[in-house]
């Protein structure tokens, strides 16, 4: 009985999503390159961060109202990010890159040179 309970402790929780990383991934949209004058939002997700904003160009959205911009996933076993962007037209999350860090990860958001995360 006991070293079924200790199996069942050993499990390690997901390291993500965390206060920490979700104000970091916050004060890193500040350095993007698009869409400047809109305030995107970071919620959390299972295992990571989903980030939206309001839709200011009305590419996506004709109202302007909130679309999804990014999904950051940790992945705990490979110790990588995974961002993905939205195809809002299938409605799916493709994923764009790997990163081993966040840093990295907010740069390729925050650069966006072919306007696939900040449409």
């Amino acid at each position: 009985m006991l070293s079924a309970t200790l199996n069942q402790t050993a499990v390690r929780p997901f390291a993500h999503p965390n206060d920490l990383d979700r104000k970091r991934i916050e004060r890193a949209l500040k350095a993007r390159k698009r869409y400047r004058y809109v305030t995107p939002s970071v919620t959390t997700t299972i295992g990571g961060y989903r980030i939206e904003s309001p839709c200011c160009s009305r590419n996506i959205d004709r109202d302007g109202g909130v679309v999804d911009v990014a999904l950051l996933l940790h992945d705990a076993d490979g110790a990588r990010w995974q961002l993905f962007r939205r195809d809002h037209e299938k409605g799916l999350w493709q994923l764009d890159s790997t990163h081993e860090r966040l840093p990295l990860a907010l740069e390729r958001l925050n650069v966006d040179p072919d306007r696939t995360f900040w449409q």
